[in-house]
């Protein structure tokens, strides 16, 4: 059997839903049963009937699952796959900071800890977050975290009272304006489409930003048959599997000595194997505290109520 067969068996066996990001490898997105962005797989996440949800992504992704799902094991094929976004706004931190502007509606963005969300009002996605701001009322400033780039685009595009927390995404800091222009001189029929975490520089020279479904989707609708696609290097294969007649170029980064395109080190340790290992022996399972479950729960609910 190959190693897609034995994870099919063992699935079944289980009764076992793998949830995987379109930032994973391509060999792992065709094997899960939904692949998505944060707000589609925390969707999918609390309507599943599985038993054991796997979350081929990062451990944040892995708790939002458990946070929704108290009652089914959660397994996550590689404990240490972590988030720069989420390490940048540590919950000790955040919390001070919060007290500090008690009058602030504290919106936060997904990527972050269990702990920071059970300190939030709300928590949206780079899908959803235009229309959560918006459901503040208009009266009331807002704190957004961790994410300053796409803050700062949510400010711009609302008119919004933002003050914004110091983070980022390490691989969407990582693109080069400058090889970028000169791709686009290069391919001037091309089309540049960037997510919202990418510098504002960046941004401002795109045809259209979005969250990462957002930008699939875009690559399928336009008549456009060239894209400069500045986001993780992960979403190119189910836009080459949506639109192979399309060709797709990865925007560039700043240092390119063993890669032209910007990966996320930590959605890429997943594999084929540690997702069979971690389904036939059951972990590493993530647990939280029930307390801090439900907490983080509340802002959460509230997103997906919207």
């Amino acid at each position: 059997m190959t190693i897609q067969e034995k994870i099919a068996k063992v699935k079944k066996e289980k009764n076992a839903v793998i949830l995987a990001h379109y930032y994973q490898e391509g060999d792992i997105q065709d094997i899960a049963d939904f692949v998505g962005d944060s707000l589609e797989l925390s969707r999918k996440a609390a309507a599943t009937d599985a038993d054991i949800i796997l979350f081929a992504g990062v451990t944040f992704m892995a708790e939002t699952a458990k946070i929704l799902n108290p009652t089914k094991k959660v397994l996550v094929p590689d404990m240490d796959a972590g988030c720069s976004l989420e390490s940048s706004c540590p919950s000790g931190d955040f919390e001070i900071f919060t007290k500090q502007h008690p009058d602030h509606v504290k919106v936060t963005y997904i990527n972050c800890s269990a702990e920071v969300k059970a300190l939030s009002d709300i928590i949206v996605t780079s899908s959803n977050a235009e229309k959560v701001i918006a459901s503040v009322p208009k009266d009331k400033p807002i704190l957004f975290s961790p994410d300053k780039n796409l803050g700062a685009f949510l400010a711009k595009k609302t008119g919004r009272d933002m003050l914004l927390w110091d983070g980022e995404c390490i691989v969407h800091k990582a693109f080069s304006l400058e090889k970028i222009v000169n791709l686009c001189q290069e391919f001037p029929n091309a089309k540049l489409i960037a997510h919202p975490e990418s510098d504002k520089n960046i941004l401002d020279v795109s045809h259209f930003v979005g969250s990462t479904s957002a930008m699939l989707n875009y690559v399928i609708e336009s008549d456009c048959q060239q894209f400069i696609v500045a986001t993780e290097a992960g979403i190119l294969h189910k836009m080459s599997q949506a639109c192979p007649e399309k060709e797709l170029i990865p925007a560039p980064v700043e240092d390119d000595n063993t890669c032209a395109c910007s990966e996320c080190h930590f959605m890429k340790m997943n594999t084929l194997d540690k997702i069979y290992n971690a389904l036939v022996n059951e972990t590493p399972e993530l647990n939280l505290e029930e307390d801090l479950r439900l907490k983080a729960l509340k802002p959460i609910e509230k997103m997906l109520a919207l």
